[in-house]
């Protein structure tokens, strides 16, 4: 008897519309609409990352102090055939007789689509005769090549 009333509860449940247990979904929030990825890039960060060399236009900020530190904030569009997984930023400041005084690393967790543009803080320790930074690139999987430019390259993928 039990077998029959569980056959048939287990029917019952499968001749109901699938929408009689489907939940109201949420109207977005502004702010929910704008913190997801388009997409686009969605998918792109999807597809297998670039193994070996990867390649990057990079704009590196002035840099600041803030308090105790100096803050750059650099931006860095990739300009690789796919997604640079893992990329890591070290800044190195240098007195005037090039010795390297301080710097950072920092760190990129989510991966950057092709043609993604991204906005990286480093924030060194402040010290006497800072002169200037450099920035080296590497990613998981592979060296980096960057290139400094003044503005982005417009896509020309349309």
């Amino acid at each position: 008897m039990k077998r029959f009333a569980v056959t048939l509860a287990v029917l019952a449940c499968l001749a109901l519309p699938p929408a009689a247990f489907a939940q109201a979904q949420a109207k977005p929030t502004p702010a929910t609409a704008q913190a997801a990825p388009p997409p686009a890039v969605a998918k792109a960060r999807m597809s297998t990352p670039v193994k070996g060399t990867a390649y990057i236009e990079v704009i590196q900020g002035q840099g600041k102090q803030v308090k105790d530190e100096m803050v750059t904030v650099s931006k860095i569009k990739n300009v690789s055939n796919g997604p640079i997984a893992g990329l890591r930023v070290d800044e190195y400041w240098y007195d005037q007789k090039l010795v390297q005084v301080t710097g950072d690393t920092e760190r990129v967790r989510a991966p950057i689509a092709p043609g993604e543009v991204i906005e990286i803080t480093t924030r060194s320790p402040m010290k006497p005769g800072l002169y200037k930074s450099t920035l080296m690139f590497t990613h998981a999987n592979g060296k980096v090549t960057a290139k400094g430019v003044k503005k982005f390259t417009a896509d020309d993928k349309k």
